[in-house]
């Protein structure tokens, strides 16, 4: 089978991969262009382009896909049997999507209709979902609301940041494309329609997204700071400057007084903020504007915070 390979960041590497390993014919990797990264904001290829090059794959990287005669004659020129899609960060055009006789098979990190969109694995964890997994669904012109082919679930620790899950799903994901891509072409695949009715939506991040709302219970709390990490984080403000979150526990407080949303509260050298509910979290590390990060105990030592101070 001749393949044509839609992917960007590291999320979409192992399918590459493995696809390469399985034999498949992949003669072009479509991937998004070089962005600024880094301090130093120098153009970075994206890792699926390095993993094409690697292995000797021609790889293009088109600003725009929709309108793109060029890239329109290329891939009619080769023909492919099906183009895999894994994160690549642009919304497929009807031509491309009529193209090859197995169509477009996307790889998705939920179990669709659950999480359409952008960020599915934070959303996930961040809406404390005990459970995930993958979806392979052949693509259509909506967003993400093509037809099922195979899906695989993954349980998700209590403790898993969205840092820990991606690699693995992305491993799964993998495994489970070279499976839809047998079987499809085996014939051995009835899609099934999604339900619109159990549909949910994962929205692209924002830094807002990190912003933490005392008003809510601490383990709602502590589920979206495990689900949107690294990047928004968790932050909050303390006497107006940003005061980022890095670790923090949800935690019973005996002994404190009732807590107020926001409030601080230090017992022992810990440092603990009121959350919604009469619930409580511990702030275990922490980066003051202009500051390096450091433990909450070292943050105590160096800035006098009196029990009661309000976070937001």
């Amino acid at each position: 089978m001749k393949l044509v390979f839609c992917g960007t960041p590291a999320f979409a590497v192992p399918t590459l991969k493995l696809a390469l390993r399985a034999g498949y014919d992949v003669p072009l990797v479509v991937t998004q262009p070089d962005r600024p990264a880094g301090r130093s904001r120098q153009p970075a290829p994206p890792p699926v382009k390095t993993t094409a090059m690697e292995a000797g794959i021609r790889v293009i990287q088109p600003e725009k896909i929709r309108n793109n005669a060029e890239l329109r004659a290329e891939l009619e020129a080769i023909h492919p049997d099906a183009i895999v899609v894994a994160a690549y960060g642009r919304i497929i055009p009807k031509w491309m999507l009529d193209l090859p006789r197995l169509g477009n098979l996307n790889l998705h990190a939920s179990l669709l209709p659950k999480y359409r969109g952008a960020a599915p694995i934070q959303w996930a964890i961040a809406r404390g979902e005990p459970a995930t997994g993958v979806t392979i669904m052949r693509l259509d012109e909506g967003l993400d609301t093509g037809d099922i082919l195979l899906q695989r679930e993954m349980a998700i620790a209590p403790d898993m940041t969205a840092v820990d899950l991606f690699p693995l799903l992305a491993e799964m994901g993998a495994d489970l494309m070279m499976e839809a891509l047998r079987e499809l072409d085996a014939g051995r695949i009835t899609p099934r329609p999604q339900d619109p009715t159990k549909a949910t939506l994962a929205p692209i991040l924002t830094r807002d997204d990190g912003r933490i709302d005392f008003s809510q219970p601490a383990m709602t709390i502590y589920n979206r700071w495990r689900g949107f990490q690294p990047w928004p984080g968790a932050w909050t403000l303390l006497h107006g400057k940003k005061l980022a979150v890095h670790r923090i526990l949800p935690t019973e407080l005996r002994g404190a007084p009732v807590s107020e949303p926001g409030a601080l509260h230090v017992q022992h050298g810990t440092l603990f903020a009121g959350c919604g509910g009469a619930t409580w979290i511990e702030l275990v590390e922490v980066q003051l504007e202009g500051k390096r990060r450091m433990t909450a105990g070292e943050f105590l030592r160096g800035h006098a915070v009196e029990n009661g101070t309000r976070l937001g």
